[in-house]
C-alpha cells in the first residue's frame, strides 16, 4: 500500500531516534520516498549522513543551508507529501506542535502540511504521564492527528513503564492500515448515524447524571466511516473532542432525550446506525431550577428510565437497514451482550469490559469483541480507537455484503 506514496519524516532529539534508519529503510523498502527532517538536537543521536544513505536524499535541518543560501521550504514540503510521520515525537515537540511555537523547520513543515500526520510518542514514563504531555497529546489528536501509542518496557532511564517509541514495524502497519482503509470507498453513497460520547441529565443548574464516556470512539468511528465515502450524521453528547470532515454533519445534544430527538428523524434515511454514545439509563423526574442547597443531612432523587435509543432503533429498522450496538460490562461480558443483542433487535455489538487494561472510557485504547446475530464472537487484541475504529467499519461493510 505504500507504493510510489511520499513520506516526511520528522526526527526530533530523543533516544529512539536510532530506530528511525529502520523505519527508513522499511519505507523504502515498500516503494516509498521519504525526506527526512532533523532537528538540531536530533542530530547528537543519530548522524544525518546515515539517514541521508537510507533515504537517498538530503536531510533537512535548517530553514536555508548556510553555505550556498538556497531556502529549504516548509509549504513546498508540507505540500509535497502523502503523510508525514514524527518518530520520534519527544516531549518538547509534541508541545510545540500543539501550541504552533514555530521554531525549527520540523515544526514550520507540520504548521503547512495538508496531509495526515503520524506521531510516535518517546519519553519517560513519567514525563509521558505528567499532565502537560497528555494535555498536549489530546490537543493533537483534537487536530486529527494520529497518535502511534508507545510500548511498555525499560526505558533509558532504567525504569520500566511506557515510553517506549513504537517499533518500526508498527509504525509501518499503521500507516497500511491507514491508507488500506482510505483506499476504499466502500461506503460511497451510504448515510450512517453514529451516536459518541456521554449525556448530562440534569439535577439542578450545576449538577447532572453523567459517565466517564469521552466520546473518542464513536468520533473514531465517524471519521473512518466518511473516510470512506459515508455521509455522516454525528449526534454527539458532552465532550471536548472537534471534528473537521466535510462528510460530517455534528449535532450536539447534552440529554438522553436530545439524543433520541435528534436520531429520530435522522434513522429513517441512514443504511447504518452505530449507537456508541453511553447514554444514561435514568434521568431525574425533577429538574430542579435553581441550585439545590444543603439543608438536610440526606437528599433522595427519584428516577425515571431514559428511552433506551439502540432498542428503539433497532425495533424499528427496516430490512435494508443496519444497527450496531455497544455494550460496556464489569461481568459475564459476553452473554450480557448476547442478552442485549437478542433484546434490542440489534445485527451487531461491539463488546468491551472494564476487566480489559486499556479498554473503557477516557483512554486512547480499547479491546473489543464483536458478536452478531449468530451468535458468534470475534475478539481482538488491544489497539488504538483509530484502529478499532477501522475494524468495527470493516466488520459492518461485511454486513452490509452479505445482505
Amino acid at each position: 500500500m505504500l507504493k510510489g506514496k511520499k513520506f516526511i519524516l520528522g526526527v526530533s532529539g530523543g533516544i529512539a531516534a536510532y530506530k528511525t534508519a529502520h523505519l527508513i529503510r522499511l519505507l523504502v523498502k515498500q516503494g516509498a520516498e521519504v525526506q527526512v527532517i532533523m532537528t538540531k538536537l536530533a542530530k547528537e543521536f543519530i548522524t544525518p549522513l546515515t539517514l541521508a544513505t537510507l533515504s537517498k536524499r538530503p536531510i533537512l535541518v535548517d530553514f536555508f543551508n548556510p553555505e550556498n543560501g538556497d531556502w529549504n521550504s516548509h509549504v513546498d514540503n508540507g505540500l509535497w507529501a502523502d503523510a508525514m510521520i514524527v518518530a520520534p515525537a519527544t516531549a518538547n515537540t509534541m508541545g510545540k506542535m500543539a501550541n504552533g511555537v514555530a521554531d525549527n523547520l520540523l515544526i514550520t513543515t507540520y504548521l503547512s502540511a495538508r496531509c495526515p500526520v503520524f506521531i510516535a510518542p518517546t519519553m519517560d514514563l513519567d514525563m509521558y504521564q505528567h499532565p502537560s504531555t497528555v494535555r498536549n497529546m489530546e490537543t493533537l489528536r483534537s487536530y486529527g492527528n494520529y497518535m502511534i501509542e508507545p510500548n511498555s518496557g525499560e526505558l533509558a532511564s532504567g525504569l520500566v513503564g511506557k515510553g517506549r517509541m513504537a517499533e518500526p514495524e508498527e509504525i509501518v502497519d499503521s500507516l497500511n492500515a491507514y491508507f488500506t482503509a482510505n483506499q476504499k470507498s466502500d461506503f460511497e453513497g451510504k448515510s450512517v448515524l453514529v451516536t459518541a460520547g456521554p449525556t448530562h441529565e440534569k439535577i439542578d443548574p450545576v449538577r447532572f447524571i453523567g459517565n466517564y464516556s469521552s466520546g473518542k470512539m464513536g468520533y473514531a468511528i465517524a471519521h473512518e466511516f466518511a473516510q470512506r465515502g459515508a455521509i455522516v450524521t454525528l449526534v454527539s453528547g458532552p465532550t471536548s473532542l472537534s471534528v473537521d470532515h466535510p462528510n460530517i454533519n455534528r449535532v450536539n445534544v447534552v440529554s438522553a432525550s436530545e439524543m433520541y430527538n435528534a436520531c429520530s428523524p435522522v434513522f429513517p434515511n441512514v443504511d447504518v446506525a452505530v449507537m456508541s454514545a453511553a447514554v444514561a439509563d435514568y434521568t431525574p423526574v425533577t429538574k430542579a431550577q435553581i441550585k439545590i442547597k444543603r439543608v438536610n443531612k440526606d437528599l433522595n432523587i427519584e428516577l425515571e428510565s431514559t428511552v433506551d435509543i439502540a432498542k428503539d432503533l433497532g425495533h424499528k429498522k427496516k430490512d435494508n437497514q443496519l444497527v450496531v450496538g455497544f455494550a460496556l460490562e464489569t461481568n459475564d461480558a459476553v452473554n450480557n451482550a448476547k442478552k442485549k443483542l437478542e433484546s434490542k433487535q440489534l445485527d451487531m455489538i461491539v463488546l468491551n469490559t472494564l476487566e480489559d487494561d486499556g479498554a473503557g472510557f477516557n483512554v486512547d485504547t480499547n479491546k473489543i469483541s464483536i458478536v452478531d446475530k449468530q451468535n458468534n464472537t470475534k475478539d481482538f487484541a488491544l489497539k488504538s480507537k483509530v484502529e478499532v475504529a477501522v475494524d468495527i467499519v470493516n466488520e459492518i461493510q461485511t454486513l452490509l455484503n452479505s445482505k
